[in-house]
Formats: C-alpha cells, structure tokens, sequence
C-alpha cells in the first residue's frame, strides 16, 4: 500500500496490487492497475480532530473511538433531515470522537482532500461527492439563485455546503491530476453540465440559456449551461462524472 495524500486527520491510502486473487481473475486485476484502478481507502486519525463521515462509510476503527449520531437536539434532527432531503445527502452523518484511528470502507473511486480554508472557508459541492470532513464544518443545503431556470435545466436546486476551516474528503470519479482548477476574479465562468464538482461559496451559481434568446440557445445547440459568476474558485471535470 502507499500514501497518496495527507491532510489534516485524513490520510489516503492505495492497494498498489491486488495480491488476494486467483487465476482467473489476475488478468483483469493487472491491466486495471496498469490503468489506475485501484482500491482507496480514507483513514482518520480521530486524535487530530472530530470526524464527521457519510452514513455507513465507516470499515473499522481502533483505539478510544466513539461514534455518535452527532443531533444536537430535535430542531437540529428536523434541520439536518431537510437538507439531506433537499440535497440528496444522508440526513445524518454520524460523528466519530476519541483519540484513535478510524479507517472507511475501500473503494474504486478517486479520494479528493480539500481544506476549505483555502476556498474562502466557504464550499459547495456537487451531490453524492461527500465522504468525510472535519466535524467543526457547518453544513448548509444552498439554494440556485435561479429557480426557473435551474428546473427547466433538469438541475438539482439545492448543494452541500460546508463553511469554516478544516478539510473534507470527496469521493470523485475523476483523479486529482485531471481536475481542472479555474480562478475567477470578478469574471464569469458556463459550463455545458454538471461537470464542476465544487466551488467557492461566494460565487453566484444559476442556470442560464446558452444564448440571450431561445432561438440563440437552439442555434447553439447547447441549450442550458451551468453559470458561476463573482470572484472565486472551481474545481472542474474535462468531462461528465
């Protein structure tokens, strides 16, 4: 196994090869790791800080770990299940405290690590991504500022998002080396789709036509684009997850 990337209480870890195999199977495990499909896992060094994880993520944990729901009472339970619904996040996400290690189910995917700290300590990301983050972050369910325009783009209208300083873990199909990092300085920025898979909180984000009129948007042939404007960061895919 080896270290592909530390932040905060997260460490990434790959399997470099697949050794529990058979022959039938040793093939199909050797060209995928020639092709970076690896298995990942996140571990949490739960010393560090409270681990806040999505629900049923957790493998195994050693040392004094204690898992707790993380409600804070019957207005934060009504709360945090609103914005699962509306977010299509788990409702709740247990929260893990003590002083040992705590280490989430392996998987396929790409384990991205961010420090929100360095998004304005504001960030929003795209549904179904969330893995892990520091439990000090506050979560909110963030609202299109254009809600017509985002139903008739076939969008989600509400985001994960997360303010304060830590970091979070996002599980994404797309590796770190092909992200696209985009700065925007009182700028603005369409994307053909749901191909950006965070941002800073204080971008504006809507839903627009491609074009100024519905004839501009159908002579394009792009009909409706994904629009952040302000000043800002996103982190993109070159193509659709």
């Amino acid at each position: 196994m080896k270290v592909r990337e530390e932040l905060g209480p997260f460490k990434v870890v790959e399997f470099q090869k697949e050794l529990s195999i058979d022959h039938a199977t040793a093939q199909s495990a050797y060209y995928a790791s020639e092709m970076n499909v690896r298995r990942r896992q996140l571990v949490c060094d739960v010393s560090q800080s409270n681990i806040t994880i999505q629900a049923g993520a957790m493998q195994w944990m050693a040392g004094d770990v204690r898992a707790t729901t993380g409600l804070k009472g019957v207005g934060d339970f009504i709360g945090k299940a609103i914005r699962g619904k509306v977010t299509k996040e788990s409702a709740i996400k247990p929260e893990y405290t003590g002083t040992g290690t705590l280490v989430l189910e392996p998987t396929y995917k790409h384990i991205l690590l961010l420090d929100v700290d360095e998004w304005d300590q504001s960030l929003i990301i795209e549904d179904g991504l969330f893995l892990a983050c520091d439990s000090g972050l506050k979560h909110k369910a963030v609202m299109r500022s254009n809600l017509s325009s985002a139903a008739l783009g076939g969008e989600g209208l509400f985001n994960l998002g997360l303010t304060g300083q830590g970091t979070i873990a996002l599980e994404s199909s797309v590796s770190r080396e092909e992200l696209i990092e985009i700065e925007l300085e009182n700028d603005e920025l369409k994307i053909d789709g749901n191909m950006a898979i965070a941002w800073s909180g204080g971008l504006e984000f809507t839903v627009e036509r491609s074009g100024k009129t519905l004839m501009g948007s159908a002579a394009s042939g792009e009909g409706f684009v994904n629009v952040y404007r302000g000043t800002g960061k996103v982190l993109m895919a070159p193509f659709l997850q």
